[in-house]
């Protein structure tokens, strides 16, 4: 539908399911446009616990810079705040929360457009992924043609339908391609996994300088700042010019103005699980181009091949990573059908210094996308900040969707027009602000990204999700 998508080559986002032509149209045009219900665990209550336990709902925040706000308040660590995930920036999220403060002190926090439930307390500590998946809705507003030019109502659904069946086709019923997408690598501004590059190999200057100074879809005060810093290095009065939301950004360079050349110091200022992400983004980034790969080779994601990982899937949905084992030409009929059944899945590499790619065909595959992006001499073993070091895993190469339902809704006038979107999508647009708006509502498990299932309908170009 398009012709160019340089945030989707970035991180080897590449490829689709069905052939069937999208819908197009624009993604979180208005906040409320982009709702997740976390569906969360049972958590074990305890009037004596030492933990908080609260339902926060959340109106456009980014989850980390949040944390980081309620912590200080609080006056407690950043790392003393636990959730199962990270949720979407421009949305209305709803997810739960332990905190390690008193539940008179959280019940007390009053932040714009932050919503406190106190739930009771717990000794129960949660951590990413302790949750059974996420419920959205979604609405995607003025649906195009390949042309730009605007989708009926009947033309919109009628091309859901259609790439309903391929895909059902082509991955099985109520699956899709379990791609990464580009909130692990800083969507409009893909730094995350350009960082960890530079992070794996101990060049802490460049990690820091490409963290500052990347480009990206972003607002202008943000672009300005960047290119000074190129230009013209750090300086006190560079943070005196930097908007407020640049946090991170502003904290790498203080430690810098104090500690001058102290690089591994000023990566280190970013929270623990941001450093993690730039490790994680990287394998990601293999995975991604592993599953374009196999794609293009025109090798079936969700069918067993010879040599292929598989494991099972838990009652959560999730992979459970412990249990892969090897598709030989013997076990290759029954792992068919235990993966058509839902039972078992085939997987991808996110490597680490312990890794197992697969094997034959399959192994030649993921092990070409290591060297495509000039990765597979790393060892991944970062011993400035052990922390960092990552094992490796696999990841389900497909995964599902449920309770999915579509409709049409009214087109509201000047939507578009009045979001940065419209602006900010120019350039290979597949939106009319008079075509048809679409409402979907789906679950996911944990760690499968919506925006990746809607990528799949709308065929648009990443900065329209």
């Amino acid at each position: 539908m398009h012709t160019s998508d340089p945030i989707a080559e970035a991180i080897g986002l590449l490829g689709y399911a069905s052939n069937a032509p999208g819908i197009g149209g624009l993604l979180k045009v208005r906040t409320s446009d982009f709702r997740v219900e976390e569906v969360a665990t049972s958590i074990a209550f305890d009037p004596k616990g030492r933990f908080t336990v609260a339902r926060i709902t959340l109106t456009n925040w980014e989850t980390n810079r949040f944390c980081q706000q309620l912590a200080n308040r609080l006056r407690i660590p950043r790392n003393r705040i636990f959730f199962a995930g990270t949720k979407d920036k421009r949305a209305i999220t709803s997810q739960i929360f332990v905190i390690d403060a008193p539940q008179s002190k959280v019940a007390d926090i009053e932040m714009s457009d932050v919503d406190i439930e106190i739930l009771g307390r717990t000794h129960q500590k949660i951590g990413f992924g302790n949750h059974r998946g996420n419920r959205f809705t979604i609405v995607v507003r003025g649906c195009a043609d390949e042309h730009g030019n605007p989708l009926s109502n009947e033309d919109a659904l009628e091309r859901i339908s259609k790439i309903v069946d391929e895909m059902t086709a082509a991955v099985g019923a109520e699956k899709f391609p379990n791609w990464i997408g580009p909130q692990r690598f800083g969507s409009g501004r893909p730094v995350t996994a350009a960082t960890g590059y530079f992070a794996l190999q101990g060049d802490w200057e460049n990690a820091v300088m490409t963290y500052l100074t990347m480009p990206g879809e972003e607002d202008e005060d943000a672009a300005v700042v960047r290119r000074r810093i190129l230009q013209e290095g750090i300086s006190e009065e560079l943070i005196e010019d930097m908007p407020k939301w640049m946090g991170y950004e502003r904290r790498m360079i203080e430690h810098l103005l104090k500690n001058e050349d102290d690089f591994l110091g000023a990566f280190s200022t970013l929270p623990s699980n941001l450093q993690l992400m730039t490790i994680h983004s990287v394998q990601s980034k293999i995975f991604n181009t592993s599953m374009k790969n196999r794609l293009s080779s025109g090798i079936s994601l969700s069918e067993p091949q010879v040599g292929d990982l598989v494991g099972r899937i838990d009652e959560k949905g999730q992979l459970e990573v412990t249990s892969c084992v090897e598709v030989k030409p013997k076990t290759q009929p029954r792992i068919s059908r235990n993966c058509s059944m839902g039972r078992l899945v085939t997987t991808g590499p996110l490597p680490g210094c312990e890794l197992s790619y697969a094997y034959g065909e399959i192994g030649s595959l993921e092990q070409s996308a290591a060297e495509e992006l000039g990765l597979s001499s790393f060892d991944w073993v970062i011993s400035d900040i052990p922390a960092l070091t990552t094992n490796g895993t696999r990841r389900a190469l497909v995964t599902t969707f449920e309770e999915f339902q579509f409709e049409t809704v009214p087109i509201a006038e000047n939507a578009i027009d009045e979001s940065n979107k419209s602006e900010k999508t120019k350039e290979n647009q597949t939106w009319h602000e008079e075509g048809a708006c679409i409402r979907f509502r789906f679950t996911l498990p944990p760690g499968s990204y919506a925006t990746i299932l809607l990528r799949e309908f709308m065929k648009s170009p990443t900065n329209h999700l």
